[in-house]
């Protein structure tokens, strides 16, 4: 069949200015747009480009406090630095390549150097206000969908200077979106982990921090459970705090001028390499890195010029110097490491005791499931070839594709479920892995288990975490189960398995659960899906004069057709946070431990009771409305 004759010509040619870009394809500045329900979410990067900036002011000494007030939808950030230059408040946030970033004895060691991210905050936002207040005096300028809308003038002002910026993520791009508070306090406790002396206070809360990154770990660790105490050192551009604990896998958390990079880059890779080597040097020991790194809890932050990042969101490192006429960042990581923690270990014989116990724990660990761990891998790569339970996409975590952040991975109940997943899902993005039943509660076992059970090897090899999230081939992991008890147990038993093997895969903000209708209402002219009995209620209450109404039980009695519906762009997530204050040991105990009296107190305590009474709240409804 002969091609359709196209018209090319000058007029084909289109320009689009920079807000006109932006929102055509916003994936290339924030990454996906998501609905707040995951950390990495376009409305947190649209926060962070706003905070950023804050950040800089502070680092260069002028104003030690900000203020965030976060809504479910609006944001104001306060900062009392310098102020925007008054006749460049909306160039700063209007014009491309327009900022103070680029005078390199000003921001040396800035994240944002190319005067876009503001930009892409106003371009996305329904509404943008920008205040600047500077030696007495203050400029206004109010913006929507990056529109100038109103252009105040100068006036006099007896406020600090500094500058304020309000916005509103534009709900025809953010669709159904709220900001999760939890996730907002992740990010602020990180800036103030990176900025000691700086004060964040958050919706009246009050975020500091002294000791920087041993803070850091002290808070994001069970510290009952640290082999050693932490190791803490501080040199020029650099800071690392490291221990080691005793949950599977390595947990990293790198910093690059402040910014958390969540996929890492060259400063993690050259720190990995550093510790392995310096350990070896240090006990004059050929150990294996793998049991020098097992249980590893780090953190790295160093400051560079002119970083390069991997994509606008900044999440990982490419950078291969410190600057551009400096050491690699490979040679710098490792000179400090080499120089340092080698000094640290002479200096504290307890730590090198206690920490060589535990590498020589981790090799006895590694040589005790040997053999399974290798028949267990040969089974894996032989079913990977025709595995039934895994039906992949096309695109992965660890490519360098446009669509990486929306990769996910449905974990399901049974065939009919997976088969109804299966048939409405986007090849490119989603993959289904079917369970063949409740998974086993391996709560108290040893990563042997992981090899030894067919289902959870096949799982993690599904998801490439045998030797950490590096590699990670899917970003979102959703638990996709009935919405009944037995589903509710193997959610319960799924969650285990993750955080007793791989914590850092929920601490990283990977796993949630997937909402699904529990009622569809509908009349000859519309249907209405809730999720809930009070949603259901009010398409009663719409709809009126006795609609259908249909309570699903399980996921395989929704069409394939419907199922598009709730996992394409409305898709409901609900994230799985884990209470920084919690301890994953404690936790586990009392979920999944032997204390069922205890458990069965807080059922009772918990308990719901819920009644089927479609056709008499219709009845009621429709009585009303008459």
């Amino acid at each position: 069949m002969a091609l359709e004759n196209v018209s090319y010509s000058e007029d084909s040619i289109r320009s689009l200015d920079w807000k006109e870009h932006i929102r055509l394809r916003p994936g290339m500045y924030i990454g996906k747009l998501g609905d707040g329900s995951a950390y990495d979410d376009g409305i947190y990067v649209l926060l962070k480009e706003i905070v950023d900036n804050s950040i800089d002011e502070f680092v260069m000494g002028a104003g030690r406090t900000i203020d965030i007030n976060v809504t479910d939808h609006k944001v104001s950030i306060r900062d009392y630095g310098r102020g925007i230059p008054l006749g460049k408040v909306i160039d700063c946030v209007s014009k491309i390549n327009t900022g103070g970033k680029y005078d390199s004895k000003a921001f040396q060691k800035s994240v944002g150097l190319n005067g876009v991210g503001t930009k892409a905050t106003n371009a996305l936002s329904g509404s943008f206000i920008v205040q600047s207040y500077r030696d007495g005096r203050t400029k206004r300028a109010e913006f929507a969908q990056g529109e100038l809308v109103n252009d105040l003038p100068e006036i006099e002002t007896t406020q600090r200077n500094g500058t304020l910026i309000s916005f509103i993520p534009d709900d025809s791009i953010f669709r159904h979106y709220h900001y999760i508070p939890e996730f907002v306090e992740s990010m602020i406790w990180n800036y103030v982990f990176l900025n000691a002396g700086l004060t964040i206070n958050f919706n009246g809360k009050k975020f500091f921090s002294e000791r920087g990154l041993y803070d850091l770990l002290t808070r994001n660790t069970d510290v009952e459970t640290l082999r050693y105490p932490i190791i803490h050192l501080r040199g020029e551009d650099i800071e690392l705090a490291m221990t080691h604990g005793q949950q599977y896998g390595e947990e990293y958390y790198s910093f690059v001028n402040g910014q958390h990079t969540t996929q890492g880059g060259t400063h993690q890779a050259a720190f990995r390499e550093a510790v392995v080597r310096t350990i070896r040097e240090f006990y004059k020991k050929e150990y294996d890195a793998a049991d020098v790194r097992a249980s590893i809890v780090a953190a790295i932050s160093v400051r560079i010029q002119e970083p390069v990042f991997e994509s606008q969101t900044k999440t990982k490192l490419g950078s291969l110097n410190v600057a551009p006429d400096g050491p690699s960042v490979r040679t710098f990581v490792n000179d400090f490491i080499k120089k340092d923690l080698d000094d640290y270990l002479h200096k504290h014989p307890s730590v090198a005791d206690d920490l060589q116990k535990r590498i020589l724990q981790s090799e006895r660990e590694r040589k005790d499931i040997a053999g399974i761990k290798k028949l267990a891998n040969e089974r894996a790569k032989k079913a990977s070839l025709h595995n039934k339970k895994l039906r992949d996409c096309k695109i992965h975590f660890e490519d360098k594709h446009e669509r990486r952040q929306e990769t996910t991975l449905f974990i399901t109940e049974g065939d009919s479920a997976s088969g109804s997943i299966t048939k409405s899902r986007d090849v490119h993005c989603q993959a289904v892995f079917s369970l063949k039943g409740k998974p086993l509660n391996c709560f108290g076992l040893t990563k042997k288990i992981v090899y030894e059970n067919e289902e959870f090897n096949l799982l993690q090899h599904a998801l490439n975490i045998e030797d950490g999230l590096e590699n990670l081939r899917y970003n979102n992991i959703v638990v996709a189960t009935d919405a009944d008890v037995d589903g509710m147990h193997i959610r319960l038993l799924l969650m285990t398995f993750f955080l007793q093997f791989f914590p850092d895969l929920v601490k990283a903000g990977h796993v949630s659960i997937l909402q699904t209708p529990l009622f569809r209402v509908r009349n000859k002219k519309e249907t209405i899906y809730c999720y809930s009995d009070e949603e259901r209620q009010r398409a009663i209450h719409k709809l009126g004069n006795k609609p259908e109404i249909t309570r699903f039980k399980g996921l395989g009695e929704i069409s394939p057709e419907e199922f598009g519906l709730f996992i394409g762009k409305e898709i409901r997530l609900d994230p799985v946070i884990l209470s920084k204050d919690q301890s994953i040991k404690n936790l586990l105990e009392y979920y999944m431990g032997k204390n069922t009296p205890d458990r069965q107190q807080h059922i009772i305590r918990n308990l719901r009771l819920e009644v089927d009474y479609e056709e008499e709240i219709a009845e009621k409804v429709v009585a009303e409305v008459a």
